[in-house]
């Protein structure tokens, strides 16, 4: 991680991918500031930063092509997140020769909207759409694998239970998908009690990997963390997940990774969930891992990117 950014500096610069410029030096900042430089350890690699609109925001995208991609990995970030975090993914996945297109989520990171809140969760589902079209217009190769940490996961799930049918599709990995967050009951009640008079609580931070310079850096160096957990947000979480524990069971066979050592979602009610809406669905436990798998330890990394890659060869 390199010298701090001026989030405000870029999100006026940002333009449709396909007209997007490479040498803005706001870009150059973002790119090293995440490590998100990849070029340096792919070479031939096309990066770039711009934006899209969708659900009515202003949306920041990225892709990372190789010249000669076998497919395409379409990515998701988790709730508080952004792209800038998954530096491990988008390397293994450029690694195993695919390009990888991705957005910041309405009200996170480079993205328009309340910060970390979200009227419906139907609007990531117009998101996640838009994305699609977007790997369209760049004419990213099929299979268009996707990828979803956490919230990015249940946006994905949410897709394959509802519609979920589209013959570009390859695999579906889900890197601890929320279904319920841990301490559901509770979480709802203070919603009912708190709702009719806070738009916003403090939020609390949580060490949610083992990776201690990972903790560090979110805890009190990134720029693009939310600081409050909008009530808004947590009352279309309250509409979503019924209707998601309802829906009709489908076909697909996702790939699920889960740490057993996650205090962020509800994961063995989760797990229970998804293998029944799922037609044996390929899952990964992992027992010392936490929650932010896109960002634990290297070595547990290396344990599920073995496990992911073995099914996407």
């Amino acid at each position: 991680m390199s010298e701090p950014f001026q989030p405000e500096q870029l999100r006026p610069l940002l333009r449709p991918l396909a007209a997007a410029r490479l040498d803005l030096p706001a870009v150059q900042a973002y790119r090293s500031f995440y490590g998100l430089d990849l070029a340096t350890r792919h070479a031939g690699l096309d990066c770039r930063l711009g934006s899209f609109s969708a659900a009515g925001y202003q949306l920041a995208v990225q892709i990372w092509a190789p010249a000669e991609p076998r497919g395409t990995l379409l990515l998701m970030h988790g709730y508080y997140d952004h792209m800038g975090l998954y530096r491990h993914v988008i390397d293994w996945a450029l690694g195993l020769n695919f390009a990888v297109l991705a957005c910041d989520l309405p009200g996170h990171g480079l993205s328009s909207g309340p910060r970390a809140s979200i009227g419906d969760f139907a609007e990531y589902q117009q998101v996640l759409l838009a994305l699609f079209e977007q790997a369209a217009e760049l004419e990213l190769p099929q299979p268009w694998h996707l990828c979803g940490q956490s919230t990015g996961g249940a946006i994905l799930l949410d897709y394959l239970l509802s519609d979920g049918a589209r013959p570009e599709l390859g695999q579906s990995i889900l890197l601890a998908p929320l279904v319920r967050p841990r301490s559901w009951a509770w979480s709802k009640f203070s919603y009912c009690m708190l709702s009719p008079f806070v738009r916003e609580i403090p939020r609390r931070f949580s060490e949610n990997s083992s990776d201690a310079a990972f903790i560090h850096f979110v805890h009190n160096l990134d720029p693009l963390q939310p600081r409050s957990l909008p009530t808004a947000w947590v009352g279309a979480l309250k509409r979503w997940v019924p209707r998601i524990e309802r829906a009709t069971r489908s076909a697909h066979s996702p790939l699920i990774v889960q740490g057993e050592q996650d205090m962020t979602v509800d994961w063995q009610h989760n797990l229970e969930v998804l293998q029944d809406k799922f037609r044996q669905p390929s899952i990964l436990r992992l027992p010392e891992a936490r929650h932010h798998l896109a960002n634990e330890d290297e070595a547990l990394r290396r344990r599920y990117f073995d496990f992911l890659s073995e099914r996407l060869a």
